[in-house]
């Protein structure tokens, strides 16, 4: 196993997948070692709550026990993984009544802002919990994690344009909030940049 590397870019020694594919439970234990905390992270940047995250975890790994046998090696384990739980967010947001707004005017309009917040406590996590929830999942899925607007667009069941403007609108969103925060700190930490 690579020492150096984190989270999902955590290589995991075949014979490990190979007993895993097998069921055997010590395998999947250690899966869950290497990658737990990864996914973990992925879920509550996406869902934006600790218990949501966890619960989610749980609902990726048995997942992942019960489908371990249609991983081929085509990609890293890693990426498969992350995929499988980016899925289960999103399978997860859907359910979610209040995010079955599919218009993205009443969607912003649902959760805005109107208090300012001190700049020291303004962090990366602060400000995607002003975001809607499917906000909060583009933007962490396009900015964080990578993932095309093609691949959020057929997540989500939307067009690319869809995505784009859900991304733009997120991200003005931010800065707004940034720009409007209360100067009781000169330093503000973690925020996006675009």
């Amino acid at each position: 196993m690579s020492e150096n590397a984190t989270g999902f870019a955590r290589d995991i020694d075949a014979a490990v997948l190979v007993r895993a594919q097998h069921g055997d439970m010590q395998a999947f234990a250690e899966l869950y070692r290497v990658y737990g905390r990864a996914c973990w992270q992925l879920a509550l940047r996406l869902l934006g709550e600790r218990q949501a995250a966890e619960d989610l975890v749980q609902e990726a790994f048995l997942k992942m026990m019960g489908t371990i046998r249609s991983y081929r090696g085509d990609a890293p384990f890693g990426a498969w993984l992350k995929r499988l739980t980016a899925n289960a967010c999103i399978d997860q947001l859907r359910r979610q009544r209040h995010v079955a707004v599919v218009d993205a005017e009443a969607m912003f309009a649902q959760t805005a802002t109107t208090q300012a917040v001190p700049h020291e406590i303004l962090d990366a996590a602060v400000l995607l919990a002003h975001l809607p929830a499917r906000a909060r999942a583009i933007v962490v899925l396009h900015e964080l994690e990578g993932y095309t607007h093609a691949e959020l667009a057929a997540w989500f069941g939307q067009s690319e344009s869809y995505s784009k403007s859900i991304l733009s609108r997120a991200l003005a969103r931010l800065h707004d909030i940034v720009d409007n925060a209360e100067p009781s700190s000169p330093q503000v930490t973690a925020c996006p940049s675009r």
